[in-house]
């Protein structure tokens, strides 16, 4: 805006033409799921609406992002503003002092808050990015676990998909259903080392076989018999009926052999329900069926993880008005109306947030397959009670301690030597245990 000063002095007529007020620019750094892509093209309805804020992402494979976000976050270097986290960064991240609380800042935002309206926001996902009864993040999508299939293919081959299957009947439908030389693959999982990617799916698999990290007194339990029966067990389903090349597929990569009609079934996130009924990006669409997340045969807890990727403002920040701004429309129910429009339908919103959203009759309606499942996992999920014997750490898919993200891609590369062959399931839990009992003791844990 320029603006025109007059001036009268002594005689003298004085025009001053001030120059026009720099825009505020903020930095965001996000991953790049699908998503967050369309949050990036949203860019031009956000600075209708701020007129003011100029918006320069940054936009990494999930991996690359946290190396970097970590970094700058943990060096208070500020190259970000805002920073795309999950639920287990948040509470670490806030304790040591790295992010913004957002409570004090909704208390001075009286109007804002009441059209936000927290109280919407899913309470299982609210506490997740909480500490010390502090808010520190909003949640841009929540998500749990579920299985995808192939409706067309389980009738061709004359199964049938239980509500509620088990990792057993998973393996079963796997080996009916591969036939690779049509390329088509009985089922798709993580391989992609990476404490978020490989390790997502196989923690909750480890859960659900009985298994856990360390027992009450910090001892490390990665050799135990219930950690190699479900690794033997995830290595030998993917090798005999997964695709090729498996240890360079994350979530994304899954995302697209499911979306093209390549596999046969896919445990992942929920959130990727909305892109497989999505015509412009699913190949599946009248095909695909939804079912709960596997369970095994040492507990149904944990089967289920819970994550949010979520927006935060960095401490570093110079430009907290700004970035509190960006994150409350993006995380906002008018974003999410928002997207349906953009997208010509309300299944492909940012899912796993909202009360509204599951109570919304065009939601229903066109996520009405399934959307009770994902509401119901998300709730389910518990990171306090995840394992079948007691823990001292919180978490489903990880092991809520800083040292955690460097142990769990550690363990992920170990895995992916084993499923790429390059080392047995034997030597791969012989080397995590080593890891797990160095990070015990490294970390102060074990007294």
């Amino acid at each position: 805006m320029k603006r025109s000063v007059l001036v009268v002095s002594a005689g003298f007529l004085l025009v001053a033409v001030g120059s026009a007020r720099a825009a505020t620019e903020i930095t965001i750094a996000t991953v790049n799921n699908p998503d967050m892509v369309t949050m990036q093209q949203l860019t031009p309805e956000f600075q209708k609406a701020y007129p003011d804020i100029t918006l320069k992402w940054v936009v990494l494979p999930e991996n690359e992002l946290r190396q970097k976000v970590t970094l700058d976050i943990a060096s208070n270097a500020g190259s970000f503003d805002v920073a795309t986290v999950g639920t287990y960064e948040v509470p670490i991240w806030a304790k040591n002092g790295w992010l913004e609380p957002l409570t004090p800042i909704f208390a001075k935002n009286a109007a804002l808050a009441k059209s936000y309206d927290l109280n919407d926001v899913l309470t299982p996902v609210r506490k997740g990015l909480s500490y010390n009864n502090q808010l520190f993040a909003l949640p841009f999508y929540a998500e749990s676990s579920m299985t995808y299939y192939r409706k067309d293919l389980f009738a061709a081959a004359g199964l049938k998909m239980p509500v509620k299957p088990t990792w057993s009947q998973i393996e079963g439908f796997a080996a009916k259903l591969h036939k690779p030389s049509a390329g088509q693959y009985g089922i798709c999982l993580r391989g992609l080392p990476g404490w978020g990617e490989n390790m997502a799916v196989f923690a909750t698999v480890v859960n659900t076989f009985g298994g856990r990290w360390y027992d009450t007194s910090w001892n490390a339990k990665v050799n135990s018999p219930e950690w190699k029966s479900a690794m033997n067990f995830y290595v030998n389903m993917i090798k005999k009926y997964g695709p090729p090349g498996v240890t360079s597929n994350g979530f994304t990569e899954n995302l697209t052999l499911m979306s093209q009609g390549k596999c046969g079934m896919w445990i992942d996130a929920t959130v990727a329900a909305g892109f497989l009924v999505d015509g412009s990006q699913s190949k599946i669409v009248n095909t695909v069926g939804f079912a709960n997340a596997p369970t095994g045969p040492g507990t149904p807890r944990g089967s289920n993880w819970l994550w949010s990727w979520s927006l935060t403002i960095p401490k570093s920040t110079k430009k907290e008005d700004a970035a509190f701004k960006f994150i409350t429309w993006a995380t906002s129910k008018e974003y999410i109306a928002l997207v349906a429009k953009t997208k010509g339908s309300w299944a492909s919103v940012p899912p796993g947030t909202r009360t509204s959203t599951y109570n919304n009759p065009e939601y229903k309606k066109a996520a009405g397959a399934f959307a009770p499942i994902v509401l119901a996992s998300i709730k389910r999920a518990d990171p306090t009670k995840s394992t079948r014997d007691p823990v001292p750490y919180v978490g489903v898919q990880f092991v809520g301690i800083p040292e955690f993200q460097a142990l769990g891609t550690q363990v992920g590369q170990y895995l992916a030597g084993a499923l790429s062959g390059q080392q047995s399931v034997d030597s791969a839990l012989e080397q995590a245990q080593i890891a797990a009992a160095k990070v015990a003791v490294d970390g102060g844990y074990k007294k």
